[in-house]
């Protein structure tokens, strides 16, 4: 499981260094590549390769004659760019990708179970500053049962 936030420095070739809790994780599974990709919250995600092929699989597999699914299938599929650990346990980071999150220098790496966020700083300031209050405006009733019924 992928948890906690890093603050991390994307160099001028466009690697990034990936925690090494994250990369221990990793390689204890046997883990040497991963896929990234793009979210519509214009951050990336970094799935474990295995992870990335259920995932795949599975929006792959879902009839696409709705324009929705076309699109997230486009999105996620078609950004996907798989990476591979250096031997510094970098990761390069295309630049299209890069671009799409307006990630330049400073990033955060923010972990969510299964796979991580990579987001600019300045996207990341902005977008968590206002996750508070969307969670505190969030009516309980109309949320799915699985949240409903965890306790914090």
């Amino acid at each position: 499981m992928f948890r906690g936030i890093s603050k991390l420095t994307v160099d001028a070739k466009g690697r990034l260094a990936v925690p090494k809790h994250h990369r221990d994780r990793l390689e204890n599974d046997g883990i040497t590549r991963m896929m990234v990709t793009v979210d519509p919250s214009h951050c990336l995600l970094l799935y474990p390769m295995p992870d990335w092929l259920e995932i795949e699989a599975q929006l792959m597999s879902a009839p696409n004659a709705d324009p929705r699914i076309r699109t997230m299938q486009r999105l996620f599929v078609g950004y996907a760019t798989e990476v591979e650990f250096d031997v510094n346990g970098r990761i390069l980071l295309p630049q299209a990708l890069r671009d799409y999150a307006g990630i330049k220098k400073k990033t955060v790496m923010i972990g969510q179970g299964k796979k991580c966020e990579l987001w600019s700083q300045e996207a990341f300031d902005a977008s968590a500053e206002m996750w508070p209050s969307e969670v505190g405006d969030v009516d309980l009733t109309s949320t799915p049962e699985a949240i409903q019924n965890i306790s914090f």
